[in-house]
């Protein structure tokens, strides 16, 4: 029987102060690559995103060699996105007692690494009994939810 194996880990930056479009500006150009090869363009590119990618891409490493025991020589940036997060609103004074409003955007970083050495599927039944891998089976239920009957969103004034 074969049994799908986890051969992915990623690393999540939340809320990081910089424009999502400045971050996917760097994050475009690592996409796909290896790990190895990933650094040193981080390392001679001239943007301040390149920083905080730096910090996760190398995180993501240190997870896939303590979580799976991988070699970084084999790792793989499979998935690379980011995302907008919060809008952290700021007021600045000016003249004559008023204030403009300031914008510091923030966004989230995700980045998703994949080992190529380790097989996607493993067979369960070479393995000795001993040292099978124990899945806990997830027990799910259909329920109805009926969005007429509490009365929803519209019976309200």
């Amino acid at each position: 029987m074969l049994n799908k194996r986890t051969t992915e880990v990623y690393a999540l930056g939340q809320h990081i102060s910089m424009s999502a479009h400045k971050a996917r500006r760097v994050i475009d150009q690592i996409r796909g690559r290896s790990y190895e090869e990933t650094l040193m363009i981080l390392e001679l590119m001239p943007y301040r995103a390149c920083y905080p990618i730096f910090k996760l891409v190398y995180s993501a490493a240190a997870n896939a060699s303590f979580n799976m025991g991988s070699n970084e020589a084999n790792l793989v940036i499979s998935k690379a996105e980011v995302n907008e997060g919060t809008i952290v609103k700021r007021l600045k004074p000016r003249a004559r007692g008023r204030s403009f409003a300031i914008q510091k955007p923030t966004c989230h970083i995700t980045i998703v690494m994949k080992d190529i050495s380790l097989d996607e599927y493993i067979d369960t039944d070479s393995i000795p009994w001993s040292q099978k891998p124990k899945w806990k089976k997830k027990h799910t239920t259909m329920s109805y939810y009926d969005m007429y009957s509490n009365g929803g969103t519209w019976d309200k004034k």
